[in-house]
């Protein structure tokens, strides 16, 4: 055994006697000398109430009589268990998706999931790896509305640009513009801290109409990049209240040059006013403009099939969490495929975002969706850098097609 990298102890908790000495044999062969193994749950609880054994890793079943594995977890966490956790079992993978998820909520330090039967090199795979923390959904305290009101005033908001380029040909075919308050203590603040929140009320209608000029003025300058460069512009909840803002959306672009036809309004529908008559009103109006209005991370928070009844999107914009990895996840991969096909449906332009690696491209060209944007691509960057981004990416995407 390799010292100081595996756990001492290991519980083992399976209501199969079988199922349990197979899973106790394979870790005896990978060199752990110290598993503990219960046929119940409520027995491998009395041990660790007890305090006679220090577990680092507890493998648990999800399907077992009496106490079934959910409860079994959740009073692990009842009695301050803090060390590491595999869950085991033969249910339906996506059952065995939420239960992990449901472990990481309530903070259990998760190595990950296996399906039964579990090879010894799944095992050895998931104890020799760091455990996966699942990202947290953080919570701060908003900043006060005159202080994000200054940094607009004194130029501490900044934007950059990730591109997105064409699935079926590489062509560059725009970028979406990501704004960042660069906060003198607390460095970069995204925009999503910002945009959705109800504090900031009157306040973004200020940060919209200072940095969209801006913006647009930069973009018209881009337009040499590719023969449909088109710009992606995420709306907040102050400019879907303001009936005036399609026609402060025409001037602007009027004044920097800019084609209506190649302006897109990101729209995440967390961010839609609660009177749902007056979004519907001012996004109606864009529309008419010849804007093209995206709804943005389809498939995840609120979005539904609902605001593509109501409201006249013509671009869908898949959430990364589905897009990345949807090779290896069915359930993944079958909502891409669904939300796709939807898409064509109803004539929309889609976008993948979240094209992370080769295979993520192979996976949604494959699939003829329209557009990617993501790290695989290139990462949202300063304006100037983008002409230098696309030189690189022409001779990456030459490669790539050999």
């Amino acid at each position: 055994m390799e010292q100081g990298t595996q756990p001492r102890k290991i519980l083992v908790v399976d209501d199969e006697p079988f199922v349990l000495k197979v899973l106790v044999r394979q870790l005896t062969q990978l060199g752990y000398e110290e598993i503990l193994s219960y046929e119940h749950a409520q027995d491998a609880l009395a041990v660790l109430e007890r305090g006679d054994h220090s577990v680092d890793v507890v493998f648990t079943d999800l399907q077992m009589p009496g106490m079934d594995g959910v409860e079994f977890l959740r009073q692990l966490v009842q009695r301050g268990y803090d060390g590491q956790v595999v869950l085991i079992s033969g249910e339906d993978a996506r059952i065995l998706k939420s239960a992990e998820k449901l472990a990481y909520s309530r903070g259990l330090r998760v190595l990950g999931s296996l399906s039964k039967p579990a090879t010894r090199e799944q095992l050895r795979r998931h104890l020799h790896g760091a455990e996966r923390p699942e990202p947290a959904s953080e919570t701060h305290t908003p900043y006060p509305p005159e202080e994000l009101r200054n940094a607009i005033a004194t130029g501490q908001i900044v934007t950059c640009y990730q591109p997105q380029v064409a699935l079926a040909t590489g062509e560059i075919v725009g970028v979406e513009a990501m704004i960042g308050w660069q906060h003198p203590r607390d460095g970069l603040v995204p925009a999503d801290r910002l945009l959705a929140s109800e504090h900031y009320y009157g306040v973004l209608n200020d940060l919209t109409r200072t940095m969209l000029p801006r913006t647009l003025e930069q973009a018209a300058r881009w337009q040499t990049l590719g023969d449909d460069f088109r710009i992606g512009i995420n709306l907040s909840m102050d400019d879907l209240a303001a009936l005036d803002f399609p026609d402060f959306i025409v001037d602007a672009a009027a004044r920097a040059h800019f084609p209506l036809s190649r302006l897109v309004l990101e729209i995440n529908v967390a961010r839609m006013t609660r009177d749902r008559l007056l979004s519907l009103d001012v996004l109606t109006r864009l529309r008419l403009k010849r804007i093209s209005l995206l709804i943005d991370d389809f498939g995840a928070g609120q979005s539904s099939l609902a605001h593509l009844r109501d409201v006249p999107f013509d671009e869908l914009k898949l959430d990364g969490g589905f897009v990345h990895g949807a090779s290896r996840d069915p359930s993944r991969d079958a909502i891409v495929k669904a939300s796709l096909l939807l898409a064509r449906q109803l004539n929309m332009r889609t976008v993948a975002q979240g094209i992370d690696d080769l295979e993520d491209w192979t996976v949604l060209r494959d699939l003829s969706c329209d557009v990617a944007q993501g790290s695989f691509v290139g990462a949202p960057m300063p304006g100037e850098a983008l002409a230098q981004w696309a030189l690189t990416w022409a001779a990456r995407y030459a490669a790539l097609v050999r």
